[in-house]
C-alpha cells in the first residue's frame, strides 16, 4: 500500500511540475512577445517620424527655392521644374504624414504633424525677404514642436 501511495505521490508531483512548468513557459513566452512589438513598434514609430521631419524640410528647401524663382523670371523653364518638384516633395511628404497618423499614440502628435505641414504654405505666399525668413521660422519651430512631442512618445515606449 506505501509503495502505490509513493507512486501515486510522484506522478502528482511529476503532473503538477509539467502543468506549472507549461503555465511559467507561456506565460514568458507571451511577456516576449509583447516586448519584441513594442521594439517593433518604437523602431516604425522612430523611422516614421524621422522621414516626416525630413520630408518636410525637404518640402521647404524646395519651397524656398520655388519662391526665389518666382521673385526672378516666373515663365522660365526653371521655375515650371521647381513648381513640379515642390509637386513631388508636398506628395512625398503628404505620404509621410499619412504614416504618422497611422502610428502616432496620440492626437496631438497628429496635430503637431499637421501644423509644421500647413507651415509650408505661408512660405510661397511671402512678398520679402524678411518675411520669407519668418515664415521660415515659424516652421522650424512647428517642427520642431513635433520632433520635440515624437521624442517624447518614442522613450515612453521604451
Amino acid at each position: 500500500m506505501e509503495v502505490v501511495l509513493a507512486s501515486l505521490i510522484a506522478v502528482a508531483g511529476t503532473l503538477l511540475g509539467s502543468i506549472s512548468t507549461f503555465i511559467f513557459q507561456r506565460r514568458s513566452s507571451a511577456q516576449a512577445e509583447v516586448f519584441t512589438r513594442s521594439l517593433q513598434l518604437r523602431q516604425e514609430r522612430l523611422t516614421t517620424y524621422s522621414a516626416y521631419a525630413e520630408a518636410v524640410t525637404a518640402l521647404r528647401q524646395g519651397t524656398v527655392a520655388l519662391w526665389f524663382r518666382l521673385q526672378g523670371d516666373a515663365d522660365h523653364p526653371e521655375t515650371q521644374h521647381a513648381f513640379t518638384e515642390c509637386d513631388r516633395l508636398g506628395a512625398a511628404t503628404e505620404h509621410a504624414r499619412f504614416r504618422v497618423r497611422l502610428l502616432a499614440e496620440d492626437d496631438t502628435l497628429v496635430s503637431l504633424a499637421a501644423s509644421a505641414f500647413d507651415a509650408i504654405g505661408p512660405i510661397r505666399r511671402a512678398t520679402t525677404k524678411t518675411e520669407l525668413a519668418e515664415r521660415e521660422q515659424e516652421l522650424q519651430d512647428a517642427l520642431t514642436a513635433f520632433i520635440t512631442a515624437a521624442a517624447i512618445q518614442i522613450h515612453r515606449s521604451t
